[in-house]
């Protein structure tokens, strides 16, 4: 998004972290579920149609009043790690948009008004085991039909988030998948950066900035292997930023906690934006990580799907410097992939 988020003064980037936490925090966590998924139909704060899945560990909500959102993901009983943000609207001719919070699909490249076609609307929700379906309505300005199919694990702390664009209309469409995430306020963004042979001659990955980005903002903090992004209610100017995400992951933490998502990054292929698999945007109101797909022609008929899997962690202390953030967060996601 580039309509508005922003930095963190919290005590959750600390220094000093116990030996032991990141070694069995894994093991704690598979502890507390119930082996079983279960989804049942509720109400969550203004969505009066929702679907809450729970394995007695994390919780997840998606609402079918919208969308497709999902508008709650944290453990149970505890913080909601996604944001909201009912301020944020655009109007599109006599109808508004409107970015709820959460998580949501849409198709880059961004433009006004095809990427903030309205979806205030309900959408078709089916339940599968612990499998949850929500399919919009074709948009009638793009012809393009969006669907999200969420899988949560009976037994771990992952979420298979698979998004699919159908193209609806009657002739081909270039575009690519965009999975955007908002996030609770007064939390960080930790990005790796990709590595190379610092021998070699050419480069070897690059960087997207917008006309309204200040790498000197304070709310980043740049390392050699990682960088940082927090978002900040007081300060409401925006940044954004996009890269050839190699490494495939995006993490954001808050109060302890930390969530993961991962992606494919292709190589050999055009992505949006100047070759950008990962964005990140935040002002005072939110931050939001998004994943993309590589550009296709989709034709008539035809469907682009994009995977994206969650993870969540708790009691998780990192700081901002490189050594910490690879003996923490990139453990944990190393771990959490290898069991896939």
């Amino acid at each position: 998004m580039s309509a508005r988020p922003a930095d963190l003064r919290r005590t959750l980037w600390s220094s000093e972290k116990p030996a032991w936490l990141f070694v069995f925090a894994p093991v704690i966590l598979s502890n507390l579920f119930a082996g079983r998924v279960k989804v049942e139909q509720t109400k969550y704060k203004d969505f009066e149609k929702c679907y809450r899945m729970t394995n007695g560990g994390v919780e997840l909500i998606a609402t079918s009043s919208v969308g497709p959102r999902v508008i709650h993901f944290g453990f149970v009983g505890q913080q909601n790690l996604f944001g909201a943000a009912p301020g944020i609207t655009v109007d599109v001719g006599d109808d508004q948009w409107k970015i709820y919070g959460g998580h949501r699909l849409w198709h880059s490249p961004e433009m006004n008004p095809r990427s903030y076609s309205p979806d205030n609307k309900p959408v078709k929700a089916e339940v599968d085991g612990s499998t949850l379906r929500l399919t919009q309505d074709t948009e009638t300005m793009t012809g393009i039909q969006k669907e999200m199919t969420i899988t949560l694990d009976e037994k771990s702390n992952r979420v298979e988030v698979m998004h699919r664009l159908t193209n609806r209309g009657v002739w081909p469409v270039t575009l690519a998948a965009w999975a955007l995430t908002v996030m609770n306020k007064d939390g960080t963004a930790i990005v790796p950066i990709p590595q190379g042979d610092p021998d070699d001659l050419l480069p070897n990955w690059t960087m997207t900035l917008w006309p309204y980005t200040d790498l000197a903002d304070p709310r980043v903090h740049w390392g050699t292997k990682f960088f940082t992004l927090t978002q900040d209610p007081d300060r409401s100017t925006r940044f954004k930023i996009g890269l050839q995400a190699q490494d495939g992951w995006v993490a954001y933490a808050r109060n302890n906690q930390l969530f993961v998502k991962t992606f494919a990054h292709e190589t050999g292929v055009a992505y949006p934006d100047g070759g950008c698999s990962l964005e990140i945007f935040t002002n005072d109101d939110i931050l939001e990580v998004e994943s993309l797909s590589p550009l296709v022609e989709l034709g008539p008929g035809k469907e682009l799907e994009h995977i994206e899997v969650w993870y969540l962690f708790d009691t998780v202390s990192v700081g901002k410097d490189d050594a910490s953030i690879d003996a923490t967060v990139r453990k944990l996601v190393e771990t959490a992939r290898a069991g896939e």
